[in-house]
């Protein structure tokens, strides 16, 4: 049996240095109680941000370690980075919530970090059970922050909700895997991958296995028809704690999935191309149509999730590297987008009370007129207006799509996007059109403020170089298709 020296562990640093982290702050909370919620979720910032250096200091080119489990390459770099990215966005939301909704907890900062980690996993995944531990770290830190305020019933409820679907989706996973080990004999990606090349024809039971496997990916990415918890933990989870399930998860499901799909799986890409073409279109479909009535506007953000990860599966449905490198591309803009505009339902308070609906954006044009244009610019962004940031994540991805001679896909996705548009304009309507009501709580901190600035920078700005984001996420993901 090999050994593991520090050398060979290098790709792992960066976890292991997380880790640490999470347990030494653990000890910490413990020994200081709920008064060091403070300290610790800026330290939580501090350590993602070391991880990431750690991260842009290794080398990406192709790399396993622990017997072939973990892999780091150029798409796990750039990832990671982009997880670590929006893990630093959703703290600085945070930090002020926790404390006007009297839930500063330490618990928090450590639960954060370990769904952290757990997604850094899954992203070097290179083994079904190794993706199957990073997985289940990320939701059981996520299920216990659902309902972390736990005297709230819609929060109770909602965790609930996530905990027994979530449940359900990991024991679906599980099968899935078994019955491919049953057909192959392995549950290492490479091994697995090689198999199936040699295949004449893939095997009945190993379809079924992909299928059920991607019954749990789809859960985990909100996709049409396995999105039933998705609203409903959006709008009863703590609001900030909602900005986390919207910017960062996503990400690492999706790379995840990706990595699944062209590794080990990329030879059965007739079988599986068709499935996610389906959870496309449904997808899309459902995130357009259900989100034009709805009222609060977390719920709406959830629906808007589920069209957005729609039109992120048609990248990765085209199976081509220009469709994977705008799947990158469209996921790191989705996150941005999305961290400004939860910095700004999370501005929402009015005389101390967080307020959730439509309806109480109505006239901010004029008693906040600089909140109501930030939030605008993110609405015509998100529904794909030019020369904003989103119309070119909706761009690349249908420029993949056409390529890959998925013209219906294509044409559909951009019907859906039109309808949409609908229930974005809808707010931008409200902020200035409607009578203003009460006026919102001016003082909402500097992490919230820096949150949405950077947001709306790069939504206004992105147009002046999009090649930069382009070209890096192209490179990314080329390391897929390396093998």
């Amino acid at each position: 049996m090999s050994m593991f020296t520090w050398s060979s562990l290098t790709p792992v640093w960066p976890e292991l240095f997380l880790a640490l982290s999470a347990m030494l702050f653990l000890i910490v909370g413990v020994w200081r109680g709920n008064d060091g919620t403070l300290m610790l979720c800026r330290g939580a910032m501090g350590a993602f941000a070391v991880t990431a250096m750690f991260i842009m200091g290794l080398d990406w080119s192709v790399g396993q370690t622990l017997s072939g489990m973990f892999v780091m390459d150029q798409f796990a770099g750039f990832t990671k980075l982009m997880v670590l990215m929006g893990l630093i966005a959703a703290m600085a939301l945070s930090m002020r919530y926790l404390y006007q909704e009297d839930m500063a907890r330490f618990e928090y900062p450590v639960l954060v970090m370990f769904a952290g980690l757990g997604m850094m996993l899954m992203i070097s995944a290179h083994n079904l059970l190794t993706m199957y531990v990073g997985m289940e770290l990320q939701s059981f830190s996520l299920y216990v922050l659902a309902v972390i305020r736990h005297n709230h019933a819609k929060s109770a409820e909602a965790g609930m909700k996530y905990f027994v679907l979530g449940a359900l989706a990991s024991g679906l996973l599980l099968f899935g895997i078994s019955l491919v080990y049953g057909y192959t004999g392995a549950i290492d990606f490479g091994v697995i991958g090689l198999q199936l090349a040699e295949a004449s024809t893939p095997g009945t039971g190993l379809v079924v296995g992909l299928v059920f496997i991607l019954v749990g990916m789809a859960f985990k990415v909100s996709a049409v028809p396995f999105h039933m918890w998705t609203p409903d933990v959006y709008e009863g989870a703590p609001t900030s704690v909602t900005a986390l399930f919207a910017i960062v998860p996503k990400v690492a499901a999706m790379a995840l999935l990706m990595r699944l799909l062209f590794d080990p799986f990329h030879a059965v890409l007739p079988e599986w191309q068709q499935v996610i073409w389906v959870l496309s279109l449904a997808s899309m479909l459902v995130g357009a149509f259900a989100g034009i009535v709805q009222k609060n506007i977390k719920r709406l953000m959830a629906y808007s999730s589920i069209g957005n990860m729609g039109y992120a599966l048609i990248g990765v449905a085209a199976g081509t590297v220009e469709g994977v490198g705008a799947v990158l591309a469209y996921m790191m803009i989705y996150m941005i987008m999305t961290a400004g505009t939860f910095g700004i339902i999370l501005s929402m308070r009015i005389r101390g009370r967080a307020c959730d609906d439509i309806e109480d954006l109505s006239g901010l044009s004029r008693t906040a007129p600089l909140l109501a244009w930030s939030l605008a610019f993110l609405m015509f962004s998100m529904s794909g207006i030019p020369p904003l940031a989103g119309f070119f994540g909706k761009l690349f991805i249908f420029q993949a799509a056409i390529e890959a001679d998925m013209i219906v896909l294509a044409v559909l996705g951009i019907l859906t996007s039109v309808v949409a548009a609908f229930y974005y304009l809808r707010i931008i309507k409200v902020m200035f059109f409607d009578e203003p009501t009460d006026n919102f709580d001016g003082d909402m901190g500097f992490a919230l403020r820096a949150v949405i600035f950077m947001s709306i920078l790069f939504v206004l700005f992105f147009i002046l170089s999009p090649d930069i984001l382009v070209e890096t996420a192209r490179s990314a993901a080329t390391a897929l298709f390396a093998g």
